[in-house]
């Protein structure tokens, strides 16, 4: 007997949509998928959609918490009401020492399955495009500092944001890739010269395309250029509409393709929570509308949540259902090496699921089989 038959919704599948589809889950993880009625079910979908869980690779805090604050609990369970069953914490930057001491705390959330792994989003960025970064932490990326770094997390840490301009960003991503860790290119002035060394080195990611590096240029065509024509290259976005226009999305995710788009929350500790003051690595962040500025109005991350970014996807910027799982599941959970769990409604998977409605708003959240209360 199956612990959970989830049936009569439109289930997204890797081979397509089952409509009537139904999921069985026995001992956390999808035992049979198939089409058609269940009089058996346990839980009707009533013609709702049936997604993967979310998996978000970029992600500093939520629910009022910043992963390296008080209860870091609290953002993991603001995101998972919104659908986001996979996250991986992202640190901004800060001093070594500080750094290695947040790691160590935060290896514990990974190696208790709370968390996916760790990502060091600085301190190794450049002044001139720092964002909501401390410029006075920020540094060049020599190998001793990279070293303590990989020793307060061993495994822990899955990504790191360099800039490749910086003097000793090739050899450090060189170091990096050589120790199972996915090198991103991000906060980054440097032109498409400057990129591709580091590209051949093995960095594979594009840390929020467009947002924080050296615009677009049809002479110069710098990182923005670079990284989204490069094919080893994964482009992560921030699909709040406000970081990107809907057509800068569209045109990205078109070129890049379902194999290399991957949305992200870039969300800080205001997401899920209401305007006002908050904390980022030091900096002061006012939140007015729903958008995190420092003083100088500059964005400080976002309040985006990973099911606001899939609605977003499909309804603002014309991508397809298909399109949208791809880019909040499948490739996230591929670029961290755990596509063999989650990722997709498929056989031999945990059973994280998001029951969304006709207009892409959440109705369930079930991770490894049961429930979430998102009350």
């Amino acid at each position: 007997m199956a612990d959970l038959v989830l049936a009569g919704g439109r289930v997204l599948t890797p081979d397509g949509v089952l409509d009537p589809g139904w999921v069985s889950v026995t001992g956390g993880r999808i035992d049979a998928v198939g089409a058609g009625p269940r009089p058996d079910a346990l839980v009707d979908l009533a013609g709702n959609w049936l997604v993967p869980g979310f998996v978000d690779v970029h992600c500093h805090g939520g629910g009022g918490r910043a992963f390296t604050g008080h209860d870091p609990a609290l953002a993991i369970a603001a995101h998972r009401r919104h659908g986001t069953t996979t996250t991986m914490a992202s640190l901004v930057s800060r001093p070594i020492p500080e750094l290695a001491r947040q790691i160590r705390e935060l290896s514990e959330l990974v190696r208790g399955g709370d968390i996916a792994g760790i990502h060091l989003e600085g301190p190794y960025l450049s002044a001139a495009r720092c964002g909501a970064h401390d410029p006075r932490v920020l540094r060049p990326p020599d190998l001793d500092s990279v070293r303590t770094l990989l020793a307060a997390g061993g495994d822990t840490i899955k990504m790191i944001t360099i800039a490749p301009e910086l003097e000793g960003a090739v050899a450090a991503t060189k170091l990096l890739v050589d120790n199972g860790v996915l090198v991103a290119i991000g906060h980054t002035d440097a032109a498409e010269a400057q990129v591709l060394p580091a590209v051949d080195a093995g960095a594979s990611v594009a840390t929020h395309l467009f947002n924080g590096m050296r615009p677009l240029h049809h002479r110069e065509p710098g990182p923005v250029g670079a990284l989204l024509d490069d094919e080893r290259v994964s482009v992560e976005l921030i699909c709040d509409l406000v970081h990107l226009h809907p057509t800068a999305v569209r045109l990205a995710a078109h070129h890049a393709g379902p194999s290399r788009t991957l949305l992200i929350t870039d969300a800080m500790a205001a997401a899920g929570m209401g305007d006002g003051v908050y904390d980022l690595g030091g900096l002061e962040v006012t939140v007015q509308d729903g958008v995190p500025t420092l003083a100088g109005g500059s964005l400080a991350g976002s309040t985006l949540t990973m099911d606001q970014a899939f609605r977003n996807f499909v309804q603002q910027c014309g991508l397809s259902m298909a399109e949208a799982v791809a880019a909040t599941a499948g490739r996230p959970a591929q670029l961290l090496g755990l596509a063999d769990e989650v990722g997709a409604v498929a056989v031999g998977l945990l059973a994280d699921f998001v029951v969304l409605n006709q207009d892409l708003r959440v109705v369930d959240v079930y991770r490894r089989g049961h429930r979430e209360d998102r009350s």
